[in-house]
């Protein structure tokens, strides 16, 4: 009888399990993916030869999670003859495909397997990338990143050769900066003589190039192409240049910038690029007296860094009116110390226009008190000058509403014979426009909204009303009696610079003037945003606030946010910002790391987990700065990065947080084919392994 019961039930289970695979193989074909993903996996546990072909099968299914399945079972197969279709899915749109065929590729540990996984290394993102090191490892290879990483900077520095040699002019003007930018001194001599291509751009492309190997031996050969007649070899040469930080250019960086040309400002930015030393300082003080205007302001906010120059010869200059609006100007920029007001008095009252409105600029940036009776006075004569001028033709207030059936955001009754011509899209777009406005409103943003159209009510130009408009802000940066009151008239003004001006006061009087951030117009956002930022943290927070609020394009407010350190209740903002990821995020990210906000890490952290934010590098050094080594993990995936410009700032980072855990990591890099990448990677392991003996392997 027991005899019996043993038979039956061995007979059931023979045909349950029959009954159960049959199934399994059904449900290869089920319409539902995760049926048919299931049904891989459970294959794969007990897998038959057979099965190959069914797995190889489910590596073509359309969606990614059966292919990822059929991945791990094809590792577990062992057959030889799935290497090549795991080495293809290497390349599959998903990253998890990529991964699991990274990992089943290592089970194999054939040279095939692994000519598979360093070919890939270069073409993958940095999960994949991730994926491949591990699975290299994984087949005892000694060093398997840094394998990888050679192997890509051969393959790039491969490539890019061929490419100039065989590439389009299109490719080759990539290739030659790309070139440059491994830093190798092969580059440097296969860069120079490409600087007398008959190609202009080919010849300008070789230029940045060598500038960014910065190799000093180019120097001499990027000089000559300062005297070209090409401004963009010219502009590229000055930008090279600077990335030398070669002195020995300087004079004639020195002549350019002086020349009021386009390429001027380049050549000024060479300038600035260079290491300090006294011939640097005394070239920068006579560009202040000699350039165009933006490399006077570029000059002299440097110079105020270092010190000033001796300001004899600009005081002369200002007695002279031939030379006065220069002297201005280095005095705008330079913003010395001492008593100026009186050598600039004389100029208030300049019957030249661009005279008059620098001498109102230079009390501006002088901020003396002593100055305050000088722009009442002028702020008196402009408006009697500009009064008739600017007589109304329309005396009476206007409407700032539609009268009936006027207004375009209204239907038209019916029996108006207009109404047929209103399009659905017309209807169509108001709706969209409702939703929009709807949106912003749960989400506690603010829309822009135009101000209601306004007849031309005067004949003065904006160009006629800047003299004006300078002295009206420098009356409230001043605080001179009767400010608010002009500031706040002018405040309602058409005139975009008016405006601007008007909440300019505003701000530095510590008023209202929230509403210039949220003008139409965007000169109006940045010079209220730069005052208000100007005029200390209050204003900084409210700047800080409209960001958060405002919708679409905010650069204009988070600019002069750049140079200050906000206050700390300024914080929760800028984790919104972080938050958000959009391009505002890295300069939010920096703010909280000079304001030392450590409660911002876990979501700088969780922003790294975004491939798409924007904002990487930021991210990284920021966390790097706020010193807290459990981002150390997070941060150090980004060694892995497909960008050379994250894999450096990721290395800087962990040097900055000086934990000692990811040696190998960086220690590989110092094979990268990108200079900044070696550079960032020997300069972390200085500070993270410094007793250990130079080239040695870690």
């Amino acid at each position: 009888m027991r005899r019996r019961a043993l038979n039956a039930l061995a007979a059931f289970l023979f045909v349950s399990c029959s009954g159960g695979r049959d199934k399994t193989l059904a449900d290869l074909q089920s319409a539902r993916p995760e049926v048919r993903a299931l049904a891989v996996k459970q294959l794969a546990e007990r897998f038959e030869a057979d099965d190959v072909s069914l797995f190889s099968q489910a590596a073509r299914d359309p969606v990614s999670i059966v292919r990822a399945e059929s991945m791990t079972a094809l590792g577990k197969t062992q057959d030889s003859r799935v290497v090549d279709l795991l080495g293809e899915a290497l390349a599959d749109p998903d990253e998890q495909v990529q991964q699991r065929a990274a990992a089943a590729l290592a089970s194999f540990k054939t040279d095939k397997a692994r000519s598979y996984l360093t070919l890939q290394y270069s073409r993958r993102g940095r999960s994949t990338r991730m994926a491949i090191v591990q699975a290299l490892k994984g087949t005892n290879i000694p060093g398997a990143m840094a394998s990888v990483v050679v192997a890509e900077a051969s393959a790039i520095w491969d490539r890019n050769m061929k490419v100039l040699s065989d590439g389009t002019l299109p490719e080759r003007i990539g290739a030659a900066e790309e070139l440059g930018r491994s830093g190798r001194p092969e580059a440097v001599n296969r860069l120079v003589p490409l600087l007398k291509d008959k190609h202009v751009a080919l010849a300008a492309a070789a230029a940045r190039g060598l500038g960014l190997a910065r190799d000093v031996r180019a120097a001499p050969a990027l000089t000559v192409l300062l005297d070209e007649n090409y401004p963009e070899l010219r502009e590229a040469a000055c930008e090279a240049l600077g990335r030398l930080g070669d002195a020995t250019a300087l004079p004639k960086l020195l002549t350019v910038a002086q020349e009021k040309s386009p390429t001027s400002v380049f050549a000024t930015r060479a300038i600035l690029s260079l290491a300090r030393s006294p011939e640097v300082d005394k070239a920068l003080c006579e560009l202040v007296m000699t350039a165009n205007d933006a490399e006077v302001t570029s000059a002299g906010r440097e110079l105020r860094r270092r010190g000033g120059c001796p300001m004899e010869p600009i005081f002369e200059k200002l007695k002279n009116p031939a030379s006065a609006v220069q002297a201005l100007q280095a005095v705008i920029a330079l913003v010395p110390q001492g008593e100026l007001v009186s050598k600039i008095a004389p100029l208030v009252t300049s019957n030249d226009d661009l005279t008059r409105q620098l001498a109102i600029d230079a009390l501006f940036e002088l901020a003396d008190p002593a100055g305050a009776p000088l722009v009442q006075k002028a702020w008196d004569a402009e408006l009697k000058a500009l009064e008739p001028r600017r007589a109304d033709w329309v005396t009476g207030e206007l409407p700032l509403t539609y009268a009936e059936g006027y207004d375009p955001s209204k239907e038209l009754p019916r029996t108006d014979p207009f109404s047929v011509v209103r399009s659905r899209t017309s209807e169509l777009f108001g709706r969209v426009q409702a939703l929009d406005a709807q949106r912003a409103r749960e989400a506690g943003k603010t829309l822009l909204e135009a101000r209601p159209p306004r007849e031309i009510l005067d004949d003065v130009t904006e160009e006629e009303v800047r003299v004006l408009a300078s002295i009206l802000r420098t009356l409230g940066k001043l605080k001179v009696e009767g400010a608010k009151a002009q500031a706040q008239a002018f405040a309602r003004e058409t005139s975009p610079t008016l405006r601007a001006a008007a909440y300019s006061a505003l701000a530095f009087l510590g008023e209202d003037a929230r509403a210039g951030l949220f003008d139409v117009e965007r000169t109006v956002q940045g010079t209220t945003a730069q005052s208000l930022v100007e005029s200390g943290p209050a204003g900084q927070l409210v700047v800080l606030r409209a960001v958060s609020e405002l919708v679409g394009d905010r650069s204009r407010l988070v600019d002069p946010l750049k140079n200050v350190t906000p206050p700390a209740e300024g914080t929760p903002v800028l984790l919104q910002l972080v938050k958000e990821g959009g391009a505002e995020a890295g300069v939010a990210a920096t703010l909280l790391s000079e304001m030392g906000a450590r409660t911002a890490i876990p979501v700088l952290v969780a922003l790294l987990d975004d491939p798409e934010a924007v904002a990487r590098r930021d991210v990284l050094l920021a966390l790097g700065k706020l010193g807290d080594a459990s981002a150390t993990e997070a941060i150090a995936r980004d060694l892995y990065s497909d960008s050379a410009e994250v894999r450096s700032a990721a290395a800087r980072a962990l040097a900055l947080l000086k934990t000692p855990a990811q040696l190998e990591a960086i220690d590989a890099l110092k094979g990268d084919y990108d200079l900044r990448v070696r550079e960032s990677a020997t300069a972390a392991l200085n500070v993270l392994s410094p007793a250990a003996p130079a080239g040695e392997k870690r």
